[in-house]
């Protein structure tokens, strides 16, 4: 029996919803979409949208599940809610903060975030950081956190050398 994720983000768009949805699809590598909903006529004097134009999007990343949604410009994106990709290598790293911040404003983050040309804010972070940074106020905890604090993609190899001192 397959498990049901009970929480699913879901990701207010003014209008771009399918095509962030394929976006981000096209950036990981086990993710699909599942569904495409439409507006109808009823409740039009509400949400004021086309009828047959793309109501929500459900689609998946890497088994995470989330919804893309057209609400309108009322809500705009920010950093109080990021998604965080963990990755095992420099590589992936690289490949991830190349991929979602292309079009988008990287430049203005730092410490592994970004954000990608949608305004959604993420977080590309080795998994090896997590390990070194466990013991909070130890000497390798303090300066792998002084290596990263100006870093705009993290560089897995000088963190490495802040935590081997």
């Amino acid at each position: 029996m397959a498990s049901i994720q009970q929480i699913v983000p879901c990701l207010w768009f003014e209008s771009q919803a399918e095509e962030a949805a394929n976006y981000y699809v096209g950036i990981f590598d086990n993710a699909k979409i599942n569904l495409i909903t439409h507006y109808s006529e009823a409740g039009k004097e509400i949400h004021c949208r086309e009828p047959g134009s793309v109501l929500t999007v459900e689609f998946e990343l890497n088994g995470t599940a989330f919804t893309a949604m057209n609400g309108g410009p009322q809500v705009k994106f920010n950093q109080a809610v990021s998604f965080q990709v963990m990755c095992e290598s420099q590589q992936e790293v690289d490949r991830y903060w190349l991929r979602l911040s292309e079009g988008g404003d990287p430049a203005e983050q730092q410490c592994g975030w970004l954000k990608d040309k949608f305004g959604v804010s993420w977080q590309v972070v080795p998994r090896v950081l997590i390990e070194m940074i466990k013991e909070s106020g130890s000497a390798k905890a303090e300066r792998v956190m002084a290596a990263l604090m100006p870093m705009k993609k993290l560089d897995i190899a000088e963190l490495q050398r802040a935590y081997a001192g």
